[in-house]
C-alpha cells in the first residue's frame, strides 16, 4: 500500500496500490489482472483527484527519454513520463523545439497533455495540438497507436486523455527547429491592461500578464521569435516577491491601506526586462512557494470582463489572497475534450497558499467563471460534475462512446471518474 500526495498536498492517496512496470508487456500484464480501479502516475502536479484510487496506482517511470526523432519531419517521440524539461533538453539537442510551453516543466509529458496543459499565445494551442502520434494500453491490455493523416478523430477524441482512454506509453510531437525568444516584462496600471487587451494580447507571439492583488497594476509578459543572440536570462525573483507579498500580508493585516500603498510603490517601480534566450530557457519559471490552484478558460472577448470581477471579488471579499491572478490566452481546437474547443479562450487561473484552505476563495470565483460559460482546467480544482461538463462540449457524447470502446469494463474509473464522466 501507498500513501501518496500531490505536489501541493492537496489530494491523497492513503490505501492504493503501487505498481511499478518495466516494459510494455508487463504493463499490459497489470491492466488486465492489478487490482481496480487502476490509475496512471504522472509528476503529482494536478490539483484535481484523478490519480487517487482504492485499486492501483501504476507509475510509469521507465517509459521515459527520447525513443525516436527525424530531423527532417521535425518530430520527435518520447516516453510518456519524460518530464517536460528533459523533455526540451533533449529536443534542443537535436536542433528542434517545442511550438509552445506552459510556464511550468516539471509535469510529464503524458499528465500535460491528459490535462490540456496549455502555454499562452492567441495562435498557439495547448500541448495536445501537437501530437503527431499515440500510443496507449487500453483497459483489457490491448496496444493501441493512432497516428496523424490517419486516426486523426480518434486523436481528437483520445488527445485530452484524463487517464480514461488508456494508459499512454509514447508520444511522438511535431515541434519546430530551435528558434531564440526575446522576453519583455514591465508594470502598467490594470486598467489600461484592460482597456488595451486584446491588442496587447494579440500583439506578439506570446504574451501574458498577472495581477498582484492591490497592486493597480499589471505586470505584463511577452515572447517574440527573434535572431539575435542570447544576452543571458536575469536572475529570477518570483519567489522573492512571493515571500514579500506573504509577509505584507501578515504584517499589515490591520492596516490594509499601509499594505496597498508599498504594493502600489513596489509594482510601480518594477524594473523593465528585456533579453534574448533560447525557448526553453525563457518560456518556465521555477515555483518552489506550494499552492493550490483553479483556472477557468473562457470566451476570449469575455477575458476583460472576468477579470475585473474577479479582481473585485478577490480584494474586497478575500483580501488574505496575495498570490497573483495569472491571464493568459490559448488558441481554439477541435479536440473532443479540450476546454478550447472551437473557442478562442482567455484563461484565469486563481491560487491559493497550500497552507491555507482555499474553498470559500473559490467557490466565489467559479461562480463568475461558470456566469460566463467557462471550462475548468481538467488537472486543477473545480466542482463541475457530468451534467455541467456535457452542456460544455459538443462532443461530450461522442468522446465517451470512444473511452467505452477502449475502456468497456471500466478499468480506468474511480468514484470521481464515474462523477465527473457520468458513468454509472
Amino acid at each position: 500500500m501507498t500513501d501518496w500526495r500531490n505536489w501541493s498536498g492537496s489530494v491523497r492517496s492513503a490505501d492504493a496500490n503501487l505498481l511499478q512496470p518495466t516494459d510494455v508487456e508487463e504493463l499490459q500484464a497489470m491492466v488486465r489482472n492489478a487490482p481496480g480501479p487502476l490509475r496512471p502516475l504522472g509528476a503529482g502536479h494536478s490539483f484535481a483527484p484523478l490519480v487517487p484510487t482504492a485499486g492501483t496506482i501504476i507509475a510509469l517511470d521507465w517509459m521515459n527519454g527520447l525513443i525516436a526523432h527525424d530531423p527532417e519531419a521535425c518530430t520527435a517521440t518520447f516516453g510518456a513520463s519524460t518530464r517536460l524539461a528533459d523533455l526540451a533538453q533533449r529536443l534542443h539537442a537535436h536542433g528542434q523545439a517545442l511550438v509552445n510551453m506552459g510556464d511550468i516543466d516539471r509535469q510529464t509529458i503524458g499528465g500535460a497533455l491528459g490535462t490540456a496543459t496549455h502555454g499562452t499565445g492567441m495562435t498557439l494551442g495547448a500541448y495536445h495540438t501537437f501530437i503527431e502520434r499515440v500510443d496507449f494500453v487500453d483497459g483489457r491490455g490491448g496496444i493501441r497507436a493512432f497516428r496523424a493523416g490517419h486516426d486523426d478523430e480518434m486523436i481528437r477524441a483520445t488527445g485530452v486523455s484524463l487517464g480514461v482512454f488508456g494508459i499512454q506509453t509514447a508520444v511522438t510531437l511535431r515541434n519546430l527547429p530551435t528558434y531564440r525568444l526575446r522576453k519583455r516584462r514591465y508594470a502598467l496600471p490594470i486598467g489600461d491592461m484592460l482597456a488595451n487587451f486584446h491588442s496587447m494580447m494579440g500583439g506578439s507571439r506570446s504574451a501574458e500578464f498577472y495581477f498582484v492583488p492591490h497592486s493597480g497594476h499589471a505586470v505584463f509578459i511577452a515572447c517574440d521569435m527573434t535572431d539575435e543572440q542570447p544576452t543571458g536570462r536575469p536572475d529570477q525573483d518570483d519567489e522573492a516577491a512571493l515571500a514579500t507579498l506573504k509577509m505584507l500580508r501578515n504584517r499589515t493585516r490591520w492596516l490594509p491601506w499601509m499594505r496597498r500603498a508599498l504594493i502600489r510603490n513596489a509594482l510601480a517601480r518594477l524594473p523593465r526586462q528585456d533579453f534574448v534566450e533560447e525557448w526553453l530557457n525563457v518560456y518556465t519559471s521555477e515555483r518552489r512557494t506550494r499552492f493550490n490552484e483553479m483556472e477557468y478558460h473562457l470566451p476570449l472577448e469575455d477575458g476583460p470582463k472576468a477579470v475585473a470581477e474577479i479582481i473585485t471579488l478577490t480584494e474586497k471579499q478575500f483580501p488574505n489572497v496575495y498570490f497573483p491572478i495569472e491571464v493568459r490566452t490559448v488558441a481554439a481546437d477541435d479536440f473532443w475534450l479540450s476546454p478550447f474547443y472551437q473557442r478562442p479562450t482567455c484563461s484565469i487561473a486563481i491560487h491559493h497558499d497550500a497552507q491555507d484552505d482555499p474553498n470559500l476563495f473559490f467557490a466565489a470565483a467559479e461562480r463568475i467563471f461558470r456566469r460566463y460559460g467557462g471550462r475548468p482546467h481538467w488537472g486543477k480544482i473545480h466542482s463541475l460534475t457530468a451534467e455541467d461538463l456535457s452542456r460544455l462540449y459538443p462532443r461530450w457524447k461522442d468522446a465517451l462512446e470512444v473511452r467505452r470502446m477502449t475502456d468497456p469494463d471500466n478499468r480506468f474509473v474511480t468514484p470521481y471518474i464515474a462523477k465527473l464522466l457520468g458513468i454509472e
